[in-house]
């Protein structure tokens, strides 16, 4: 079978080309440029230009061509300009789960096929798997064996248009295997560490990278007591009643409900749950991020992480971002495990569903739920569905 490998210049789709070489299938790498810009990255932290080197150092030890194709277009549209606006609306987004679905799995594989391909693997930690339902097959995706380096969670909105041309070649070996292979096979980047930050762009200052589009304003930080809190999730409990729209809404904060504590250059720069940045001190526990106001321009805080504000179990869905992996059928369980964010233990769940509104709800408080990211459900260690929250 003729293979497209995205080839990133890191050992997992080195070890990844290599093991497809092994298996007999005709290889070829494609590397990816999608950024250009330097603002707001961090330095040393391997631009494109390093990554391409290791990648045709790759490519030149196992004996195959490398493509180098040029998405930056697209990944300034689709995924930077997404990251601005969700930003300023007050979001968090998910610029890796998004590139996912939108570069890899769509422009860049589309690309691959053009080239000649007929499946498309990535280093990814996570499996394929095939499941017959009603007389249909249907791809599945799997956790990686790693459960450590699993990486299901930013596959969870691809498609099964998508799944069905991929191919994951490590998802069944742990990191150290992968290491392991890459150096025993002279791989140069055998060594390399794991990319962090943004995707296919790196680490980076987020404030000073999101002020290519967005403004700072200076504005207040108000810091909300724990003893307010109580009263605030007792107001929303009992206005909401049994109402789930009602009941899985933001708590409702205002400037009265704590005191200003310091300044902050622009609310749509922070996140709920984030404790960094705020720049602080004298407090008893450490600041979190409790929630924003991007129209008012308004930060409120709480002290320590298990702030009672940073925590709820009813969390809408935005229906039209809602992706179904592959049928459930009846006889199948409808208690899921979910996630909302990469790395978290996944916590037993439900999806509930009214007048078309969608509702993840979880047996145990979440903690730093944020409107734009993603909540990813599974049965066992099949991803199922996610969406995002809002």
């Amino acid at each position: 079978m003729r293979i497209a490998v995205g080839i990133s210049g890191g050992v997992d789709s080195s070890v990844a080309a290599w093991k497809l070489l092994q298996e007999g299938h005709d290889v070829f790498g494609v590397f990816m440029i999608n950024w250009h810009d330097t603002e707001g990255t961090l330095s040393g932290d391997c631009p494109w230009e390093d990554d391409l080197m290791y990648a045709r150092m790759t490519a030149k030890r196992l004996g195959i061509r490398l493509e180098v194709v040029d998405l930056s277009e697209e990944y300034r549209e689709r995924i930077a300009n997404y990251m601005f606006r969700e930003y300023e609306a007050g979001r968090t987004p998910n610029p890796d789960i998004l590139c996912n679905r939108e570069i890899k799995w769509d422009v860049f594989a589309n690309k691959a096929i053009e080239l000649g391909a007929e499946m498309v693997a990535t280093g990814h930690y996570c499996r394929r798997g095939n499941i017959d339902i009603d007389g249909h097959n249907y791809a599945q995706l799997f956790r990686g064996k790693d459960i450590q380096k699993d990486q299901s969670y930013f596959l969870c909105q691809t498609t099964q248009k998508q799944l069905s041309k991929a191919l994951f070649p490590i998802g069944n070996m742990q990191k150290s295997e992968v290491r392991h292979i890459a150096k025993e096979q002279g791989l140069a980047p055998y060594d390399r560490k794991d990319s962090q930050g943004l995707c296919f762009i790196g680490k980076i200052d987020l404030p000073t990278f999101l002020k290519q589009k967005l403004t700072a304003k200076e504005g207040h930080v108000i810091e909300i007591t724990r003893e307010r809190a109580d009263e605030i999730i007792y107001e929303h409990n009992i206005n909401a009643g049994e109402n789930i729209n009602l009941l899985s809404q933001p708590y409702k904060l205002n400037p009265n409900d704590g005191d200003v504590i310091g300044s902050h250059q622009g609310a749509h720069f922070f996140t709920i749950g984030q404790r960094k940045g705020l720049g602080i001190g004298g407090t008893k526990l450490p600041l979190f991020v409790l929630g924003t106001d991007t129209q008012q321009n308004i930060i409120y805080v709480g002290q320590g992480d298990m702030h009672p504000l940073l925590f709820r179990s009813v969390i809408p869905l935005r229906t039209e971002t809602i992706n179904i992996l592959r049928p459930i059928p009846e006889h199948e369980s409808h208690q899921y495990e979910g996630v909302i964010r990469y790395r978290q233990s996944p916590e037993k769940m439900r999806i509930v569903s009214v007048k078309e509104n969608y509702f993840a709800v979880f047996d145990n408080p979440q903690k730093g739920v944020a409107s734009g990211q993603f909540c990813a459900w599974y049965l066992g260690e099949e991803l199922i569905g996610s969406a995002m929250m809002d």
